[in-house]
């Protein structure tokens, strides 16, 4: 019986697995990093940032309204905001690119009917 010198590993099958894994843990990371209401923000050129902790209001691409990462109606949204000082309060719009301005004018306007002054919108530069 002859034995068979071993003096060489085949890498192949433990690059194949890392890659794998590298494609698993890059695309759960885009997913976390993007939170969980996927909204694709309209562009402008300029972008502040916000001084303080706001509320936040997203209305996604088919017209869904969040609050809070929370779906809500627009009559919910409104029973919600009557619980917030208007004076205190700071509220930030998230809202997709590509949903009706519609729905962003209802949101507005039950902002401004509830005297909600500091109101920001999220975009992208």
């Amino acid at each position: 019986m002859k034995v068979k010198k071993f003096d060489q590993i085949n890498v192949l099958p433990f690059i194949d697995i890392m890659l794998v894994l590298l494609v698993v843990v890059l695309t759960t990371a885009s997913f976390v990093a993007k939170g969980t209401i996927p909204v694709d923000l309209p562009e402008a050129s300029s972008k502040k940032a916000p001084t303080q902790k706001m509320k936040t209001i997203t209305i996604d691409k088919n017209g869904e309204i969040y609050f809070e990462d929370k779906k809500v109606g627009l009559k919910v949204l409104e029973t919600t905001l009557a619980k917030l000082d208007p004076k205190k309060e700071a509220i930030l719009i998230k809202s997709d690119a590509k949903s009706r301005f519609q729905n962003f004018v209802k949101v507005i306007d039950l902002l401004k009917s509830r005297g909600f002054k500091k109101v920001s919108i999220e975009t992208r530069q």
